[in-house]
C-alpha cells in the first residue's frame, strides 16, 4: 500500500537531494568555478506513478551553478527512427552523417565483439549426481564472428542473455540461421521476477532454416524489464559435427528514448543525416569508424565489400582461375577457356605471379543428353512430345503398341540445361553473390571456385511433376519417380556435400527445403538414388561447402565436388530416350486398337499379346516395370500377397515341418506395434541419450505400422496423439528408430526425439532358415533356444541406401518360443551389440515369447484314466512336459464312464483258477482211494506171512473184486503223499505192482528182504 505514494514521493526526494546538494557545495566552496555543459550531463529521473518524470543534470566534476532541475518529457515519449533525444533542448534531432538511430529502438548488427550488455553462460545439459553444475562446459560460448554471432558446437547448454526496461509495449526480432536440427534453439522471456513469461511453442521453438538463408522470428514484449534468452544445446549422439546457430541482427522496439546516435562501425557508412541505418563500403573501398563516405584502396591493395581496411593484393597462383567449356559452335566444335576468379584480387605482373592459362584446342563436342537431338547449328534441343531419341540421333515416333519413358537424363555437361541453375551464397557476406557456383567440365559437372572456402555452392534442378506412365499402372506402389547421381569428392579440409529436396518457395506454407543426405570429406565415385513417395512439384539442390569455418580466403580451392551424371525417372513433360512396350486395348473392346492403356492393378503386361493379365497368387510386382510375367516376383517364405499384388505381407501365421510333424505357429498376439528401449548411452561430454525402437512384425496387410516421429514427447505410440496434430519428420515403417534425449531439469519441458529412420521398409520373408536374400539371421549373437522349437526369422530390407550403407539396411526379428513369457513377450537386443546393431547396417532383434510356440494338437497332451469307484470310472488329459505349444487344440474335458467292479479278464482268470484247482484236488483224491486200496492188499499179504511163516501164494495175495479190507495195515512209518504218488507211478504196464512195506515187527528189515526177493521171483513168473 505505501509503494505508489513512494513512487511519487521519489522525484521529489532526488530534486530536494541535488538541490541541497548543490546549495551546500556553493556555502562550501565559494570559490568554485561557475559549471559549464562539458561539466554535466543530463539524465531523466525514474517514471512516478502518474508517467511523468524530471530532468536533472549530473556533475561530472566540481562545479557551481549546476541548471536546476526541470519536469521531463512524458515517460512514454520517443523520437522516430533516424532522430535522437537532445536533452538539453528536450527536443528530437536528426543524426549526423556517419551515425544511426531507431528511435525508441535497439539494434546490434556489430560482433566483432559481444557488447558489455550481453552475458554468455553456459552450463550442462543434465546436472551432476548431487545436483550440481559439470564443468566441462566452462569454455563454451557464443562466439562473434564480425558479422554474425555463432553458436557453441558442443554438448553444452549456452544462454546468450539481454536485459531490457521497456517504457511500452514493444517486441523483439532477430535474424537467424538455423540449418542442424541436432542443436536444439529456444528463446524465452522472463520478467524481473525472473518468471518465465508465457509463450507458444512457436514463438519459443524456433524454426529450422535451409542452408545459407537467413530468417527473422519476431516476439512480442510487455512494457517493464524483460530479460531475453537465446539458448542452445548440441546433441552429438553419432559423434557428427553440428553446425552452429547464427545471429545476425537483433532489434527491440519500445524503449523510452534514446540520447544519442550510433557511429557507423568501421567498412560502414551512412552519408545524410537522420539514417536508421548504415550501408557497407563497395568493393576496393574502405572507412574508418563514424564516417559519412568511403576511401579507395591505394595502388596494388584491394578490399571487399564492407572491409574497414585494404589489404595488399598477393600475386596471382592457380587457386585465382577455373576453366570452362565454351558452348558447341557452328561447327560442332568446343574448347577449354580459363576465367580469373571474380572479383579478381591478385596481380599478374609482378615476380612469382603466373598467368592465365592459354585457351585449349577445340575438340568435337559431347554427344546431346538422351531426349535431346543436334540441330543444325550443333546445338541440342528437346524431343518433341511422342518421340525418343539417345543424344547421337534424330528423334522418332515410337512403335505401335509402346509409349515414350519419360524423365531428365544428364550425363553430358557442355551447357547447364534449362531447368537447372547454380549460385553462391555466404552467410557472412555477399562476395560470392554474382557467381557460378558449379560449372560444366565435359562429362561432369563440377563445383566452383567461390570467393572464400566457407562459401555454399548451389546447385539445384527444378522438377514440375511425376505421372506415372500407362506401363506401370499396374503398380500401386508409392514410388511416383525417383532420382539417380552419380558423384565424388575431393577434399583436404572438412568439406560437405548436401543433397536437399524442397517445395518451391512460393509454397510459403510450408518448410522450403528439407536435407536428404550428406557426405563428408573425400568420397570415391559412387550413385544415390532417392524415391519419390509424393507427386507434386519439387526443387533438387546439392550445396557444397569446403569448411564450416568463417575463413575469408581460398586455402582449399582444390577441394570439389563432381557430378557425373543427374537421371530422374516419370517426369511431367520430360524428355523421351528410349520407349517402352505398354499393354493395348483388350480385343473384345469395341475400342481395339494399337493405343496404350493401363492396367489394372496387379497385372501385367503379357510379352506375346501385350494384353493386361493379373499376376499369380502369392506374387507382387516387383522392380520398376511390368513387362513380362518375370514382373511377377514371387512372395518370399511365409508370406502372402495382397490383392493389388503391390506387396508381400505376413499374416502373423506360420507352418513348419520337421520329423513327419507339421508345427503351426499364430503370432497374432505380437502383431501390434512393440516398443524397445535400449539402456541409456552417454555422448563424449556425459549427454545421456536412448535409442528407441518401434516394431510391427507383421503389419497391416502389408502397410507399415511402426511410426518414429522427431521432437515429440512419447514415439511409441501415435495412438495417444491426436488425429489433427501435426507429425513432423514422421517415419513409417516395420521396424524404426529415433534417438531420444530425456527430460531434464534445465528448463526442457518435455523429451527430445530426434534422427528418426527406417530400418524396415520391405518385408523379405519368415523362415526358420538363418539366410534369406543375401541378409543372415546371425543366431550366434543370441544364446542357444532351451526349447525344442525352432526359431523363426522375420528379414527386413530398407533399400534406402545412406553414406556409410550403401546398399541400404537390413534387420531381422528372431521369434523365439519361450513358455515362461507372456503372449505380448520381450525384445531385446544382442549383447555383444548394445545398440541393436555392430556395424550401423544390420540390426538383431530376439523376440520371446509364449505365442511363439506352434500351436497344441492331441500329440501335445496324453489321457489318464482313473480307478473304477462305484461302477463310475474318471478319464482326466493333462498336457505333456514341458508344454511347449500355445492355443490350438484345448485339453478335451474330463470325462466319466459307468464301469464294473471286477473286469473280464480278471473273472476269466478267477475261473480258470477255480476250474483248475478243482481238478487237481479231484485227481487227488481218486489216486489217493487208489493207494488206500493197494496199501490194504499190501498189509494182508504181509498178515498172511506172519501166520505160517511163510509167504502165500501169489494168486491169494489181493483181494477178491468186491471184497473189503477188514483190517487195518500197520505202518512203523507213515509215507508222504509224494511217495505215495511216486509209488503209484513205478505200477508194472500190466496192473501189476509191488511196494516195499516196513512192517511193525522185529522182524520186518527180514520180512522186507523176503518180501522183496518173493516179489522178484513173482516178477519174473517163478513160485515163491
Amino acid at each position: 500500500m505505501w509503494e505508489p505514494a513512494w513512487s511519487c514521493l521519489f522525484p521529489h526526494c532526488l530534486l530536494v537531494l541535488l538541490t541541497a546538494h548543490t546549495a551546500t557545495a556553493a556555502a562550501a566552496d565559494g570559490d568554485l568555478r561557475p559549471c559549464g555543459e562539458a561539466d554535466y550531463y543530463y539524465q531523466y529521473t525514474e517514471c512516478d506513478s502518474m508517467g511523468s518524470r524530471w530532468r536533472v543534470a549530473i556533475p561530472l566534476r566540481s562545479c557551481s551553478d549546476l541548471p536546476p532541475p526541470t519536469r521531463g518529457t512524458d515517460c512514454s515519449f520517443s523520437c522516430p527512427a533516424g532522430m535522437f533525444l537532445e536533452m538539453s533542448t528536450q527536443q528530437c534531432t536528426p543524426c549526423a552523417a556517419g551515425s544511426y538511430s531507431l528511435g525508441s529502438g535497439l539494434r546490434f548488427d556489430q560482433w566483432d565483439a559481444i557488447p558489455a550488455s550481453f552475458t554468455s553462460l553456459a552450463s550442462f545439459l543434465d546436472l551432476g549426481p548431487n545436483g550440481e553444475d559439470i564443468q566441462a562446459c566452462n569454455g563454451s560460448s557464443w562466439t562473434p564472428q564480425g558479422v554474425y554471432l555463432e553458436s557453441n558446437r558442443d554438448e553444452c547448454t549456452v544462454s546468450l542473455v539481454y536485459a531490457v526496461r521497456l517504457e511500452k509495449q514493444g517486441s523483439v526480432s532477430f535474424t537467424y540461421q538455423y540449418p542442424d536440427n541436432n542443436i536444439f534453439f529456444e528463446f524465452y522471456v522472463q520478467n524481473e521476477q525472473c518468471q518465465e513469461i508465457a509463450q507458444t511453442d512457436d514463438q519459443k521453438w524456433i524454426k529450422v532454416t535451409n542452408n545459407g538463408e537467413w530468417d527473422t522470428h519476431t516476439v512480442s514484449l510487455k512494457s517493464g524489464t524483460n530479460i531475453l534468452y537465446w539458448r542452445t544445446t548440441g546433441i552429438l549422439v553419432g559423434g557428427k559435427m553440428v553446425k552452429p546457430v547464427l545471429l545476425k541482427t537483433i532489434q527491440i522496439q519500445g524503449v523510452a528514448y534514446t540520447s544519442e546516435c550510433f557511429p557507423c562501425r568501421p567498412g560502414w557508412f551512412s552519408p545524410a543525416p537522420g539514417s536508421s541505418s548504415c550501408q557497407p563500403c563497395p568493393s576496393n573501398t574502405f572507412s574508418v569508424k563514424g564516417t559519412s563516405s568511403c576511401t579507395a584502396c591505394p595502388e596494388h591493395h584491394y578490399s571487399h565489400e564492407g572491409w574497414p581496411e585494404c589489404k595488399l593484393r598477393p600475386p596471382c597462383s592457380e587457386k585465382d582461375y577455373f576453366q570452362i567449356h565454351t558452348a558447341c559452335d557452328s561447327e560442332g566444335k568446343t574448347q577449354v577457356l580459363y576465367r580469373w576468379v571474380e572479383p579478381k584480387i591478385c596481380v599478374e605482373n609482378i615476380t612469382g605471379a603466373v598467368e592465365l592459362p592459354a585457351t585449349g584446342q577445340r575438340e568435337p563436342c559431347p554427344p546431346c543428353n538422351p531426349g535431346y537431338y543436334n540441330s543444325n547449328d550443333s546445338t541440342c534441343l528437346p524431343c518433341p512430345p511422342g518421340t525418343h531419341s539417345d543424344g547421337t540421333f534424330a528423334c522418332v515416333e515410337c512403335p505401335a503398341g509402346t509409349e515414350p519413358v519419360l524423365g531428365y537424363e544428364y550425363k553430358w555437361w557442355n551447357v547447364l540445361p534449362p531447368n537447372m541453375k547454380t549460385s553462391c551464397f555466404n552467410v557472412g557476406n555477399s562476395k560470392c553473390d554474382g557467381m557460378n557456383g558449379w560449372e560444366v567440365a565435359g562429362d561432369h559437372i563440377r563445383s566452383g571456385a567461390g570467393s572464400s572456402d566457407n562459401d555454399y555452392l548451389i546447385l539445384s534442378l527444378h522438377v514440375p511433376g511425376f505421372k506415372v506412365p500407362a506401363s506401370l499402372s499396374g503398380m500401386t506402389g508409392s514410388e511416383f519417380g525417383h532420382i539417380t547421381f552419380v558423384l565424388e569428392t575431393v577434399c583436404s579440409a572438412d568439406c560437405e556435400l548436401y543433397f536437399m529436396m524442397g517445395r518451391p518457395l512460393q509454397d510459403a506454407n510450408r518448410k522450403s527445403t528439407t536435407v536428404v543426405e550428406s557426405w563428408q570429406g573425400s568420397k570415391e565415385k559412387q550413385s544415390y538414388t532417392h524415391s519419390m513417395s509424393r507427386n507434386a512439384s519439387v526443387t533438387f539442390t546439392w550445396a557444397f561447402q569446403r569448411t564450416s569455418h568463417a575463413l575469408d580466403s581460398r586455402r582449399f580451392v582444390g577441394d570439389m565436388v563432381k557430378i557425373y551424371s543427374i537421371s530422374v525417372t516419370n517426369v511431367v513433360d520430360g524428355l523421351a530416350s528410349v520407349c517402352r512396350a505398354c499393354a493395348l486395348v483388350p480385343q473384345n473392346s469395341q475400342q481395339a486398337g494399337s493405343s496404350c492403356v493401363p492396367c489394372p492393378a496387379g497385372f501385367y503386361i503379357d510379352r506375346d499379346t501385350n494384353r493386361c493379365q493379373e499376376c499369380p497368387p502369392n506374387t507382387h510386382l516387383a522392380g520398376r516395370h511390368t513387362y513380362g510375367q518375370d514382373a511377377c516376383v514371387a512372395c518370399g517364405p511365409g508370406s502372402i500377397s495382397n490383392k493389388e499384388h503391390s506387396r508381400c505381407y505376413s499374416d502373423c501365421t506360420f507352418s513348419h515341418t520337421e520329423n513327419n510333424r507339421t508345427l503351426t505357429f499364430d503370432l497374432s498376439a505380437m502383431s501390434d506395434v512393440a516398443s524397445l528401449t535400449i539402456a541409456p548411452s552417454f555422448t563424449s561430454k556425459g549427454t545421456k541419450y536412448l535409442h528407441i525402437f518401434n516394431i510391427s512384425l507383421c503389419g497391416h496387410q502389408g502397410r507399415r505400422a511402426a511410426i518414429c516421429t522427431d521432437n515429440v514427447t512419447d514415439v511409441s505410440s501415435r495412438d495417444e496423439q491426436s488425429d489433427s496434430a501435426p507429425f513432423v519428420n514422421s517415419v513409417e515403417s516395420f521396424i524404426c528408430q529415433s534417438t531420444i534425449i530425456p527430460a531434464d531439469r534445465r528448463g526442457f519441458r518435455m523429451a527430445i526425439s530426434s534422427q528418426s529412420f527406417s530400418l524396415a521398409d520391405t518385408f523379405i520373408g519368415a523362415t526358420v532358415d538363418t539366410v534369406l536374400n543375401g541378409v543372415n539371421a546371425k543366431p550366434d549373437l543370441f544364446p542357444e533356444s532351451s526349447e525344442d522349437v525352432p526359431d523363426i526369422n522375420f528379414f527386413y530390407r530398407s533399400t534406402q541406401p545412406t553414406a556409410s550403407c550403401d546398399q541400404g539396411r537390413s534387420s531381422v526379428v528372431t521369434v523365439r518360443c519361450n513358455p515362461q513369457k507372456s503372449e505380448r513377450g520381450e525384445l531385446s537386443v544382442p549383447s555383444l551389440c548394445s545398440a541393436g546393431t555392430c556395424d550401423g547396417c544390420s540390426f538383431h532383434f530376439l523376440w520371446q515369447s509364449s505365442s511363439a510356440c506352434p500351436r497344441c494338437t492331441q500329440d501335445d497332451f496324453h489321457r489318464i484314466e482313473g480307478a473304477c469307484k462305484g461302477d463310475v470310472q474318471e478319464t482326466l488329459y493333462v498336457w505333456n512336459e514341458p508344454k511347449l505349444c500355445a492355443n490350438g487344440e484345448p485339453l478335451p474335458p474330463r470325462s466319466s464312464a459307468l464301469c464294473e467292479a471286477i473286469a473280464l479278464w480278471l473273472k476269466v482268470g478267477v475261473g480258470g483258477g477255480a476250474f483248475m484247482a478243482v481238478l487237481l484236488v479231484s485227481l487227488t483224491c481218486y489216486f489217493w482211494k487208489k493207494n488206500k486200496r493197494l496199501e490194504y492188499k499190501y498189509s494182508r499179504l504181509v498178515m498172511s506171512a506172519n501166520k505160517d511163516c511163510e509167504l502165500p501164494a501169489a494168486d491169494s495175495c489181493a483181494l477178491n473184486e468186491g471184497e473189503e479190507a477188514d483190517d487195518d495195515v500197520v505202518y512203523t512209518q507213515k509215507p508222504s503223499l509224494l511217495g505215495k504218488l511216486r509209488a503209484i507211478a513205478t505200477k508194472h504196464e500190466d496192473g501189476e505192482s509191488s511196494e516195499s512195506v516196513l512192517l511193525n515187527s522185529s522182524r520186518s528189515n527180514q520180512w522186507v528182504l523176503g518180501w522183496t526177493e518173493t516179489t522178484r521171483d513173482v516178477k519174473t513168473g517163478g513160485t515163491i
